[in-house]
């Protein structure tokens, strides 16, 4: 649920404190600031372009469409695949339900540029429909693959799905939650299933039973956005929204990754949700990272028990294992 200024609207801030700004101490830090800002946002962009171009992209492709609107995907294919069939990982991404979009697209191409195909997708947000449209949209996406599997060089069976925040909090759900759930929508290709064979989760919510004050600083915003209203009125809801109400012991393995010093997202509901899945003997990593925030900022001056190098190489190596099998163990 990442709801911060983006470094281009950081940038913009600053520079109108800058503009503005008597006090000439003042002045000069944010100056500064503001230029470290701008090279960071050019160095950050130059570093995203060149991994766009270590995989081939397949841009704006529709794989669903709702109230005549098409719902749009980025295909990341991998210079060199993992495997051929190649395992697919569908990437979901943050900001808090209510904003983002399928450029958000640095999960997906980490993956493309470890050997699998990848997609980042854009999904309906809370300001144009509430739950359960997001998560109908993802399931969509899922079942696009499969369907399309053999046009991009997919193995239909190896299909997984990761995110952040909110897309974590999607990924978790597209996992666990089968048809008997409610939630696969009216979208295309029906006669496919939208099964997964792993997730992947960084921060993302798991249990919005805990009621919603217990998220983003406890003003509960971003989940009665998104569901609707809070847990009192609405509890069936948010029971259907929570991944956790689903876990079974046939469950696909899952990989839950959780900042401590998280004020967005509490870590307890990475534990919750790893704790849920160790009681119904499904398989389930839980990596909490001390010192760390929402997107695993550093809190507290001090440095992440965990960086965010480690937790890239960690995900990969869980899709690897999960999705790859064998035919990658000479690699990782």
């Amino acid at each position: 649920m990442n709801g911060r200024c983006s470094w281009n609207e950081r940038a913009v801030e600053l520079r109108t404190i800058a503009s503005t700004s008597r006090d000439g101490s003042r002045l000069t830090y944010v100056g500064t600031l503001y230029q470290f800002i701008e090279k960071m946002r050019l160095a950050l962009g130059v570093a995203h372009a060149t991994s766009r171009r270590r995989c081939k992209v397949i841009p704006g492709l529709t794989y669903s469409t709702t109230n005549d609107k098409p719902l749009l995907m980025d295909v990341f294919l991998p210079r060199k695949p993992i495997c051929t069939p190649t395992p697919a990982v569908l990437w979901f991404h943050a900001g808090a339900w209510r904003q983002g979009g399928r450029k958000s697209d640095a999960g997906a191409i980490l993956l493309a540029t470890n050997g699998f195909i990848s997609a980042s997708i854009d999904y309906r947000l809370s300001t144009e429909a509430r739950f359960p449209a997001a998560i109908e949209d993802c399931k969509a996406a899922v079942r696009f693959l499969r369907a399309n599997a053999a046009t991009y060089g997919i193995d239909p069976e190896g299909i997984g799905v990761a995110g952040a925040s909110a897309g974590g909090h999607l990924a978790l759900l597209v996992a666990m939650a089968g048809e008997e759930a409610g939630l696969e929508g009216r979208g295309e290709w029906g006669h496919v299933s939208s099964h997964v064979a792993a997730a992947c989760s960084w921060y993302g919510p798991t249990d919005f039973t805990v009621g919603e004050t217990a998220f983003d600083r406890r003003t509960g915003r971003a989940p009665m956005a998104f569901l609707g209203g809070t847990l009192q009125g609405r509890r069936d809801i948010y029971l259907q929204a929570s991944p956790i109400t689903y876990v079974g012991v046939k469950s696909p393995p899952i990989l839950v990754i959780h900042g401590k010093c998280d004020e967005i997202v509490p870590y307890d509901q990475s534990e919750r949700m790893f704790k849920a899945c160790e009681r119904a003997g499904s398989p389930a990593e839980l990596i909490l990272v001390e010192g760390a925030g929402h997107d695993f900022t550093p809190v507290g001056g001090q440095s992440p028990s965990v960086t965010k190098r480690e937790i890239r190489a960690k995900t990969v190596q869980f899709f690897v294992r999960h999705l790859a099998g064998s035919c990658s163990a000479d690699k990782y």
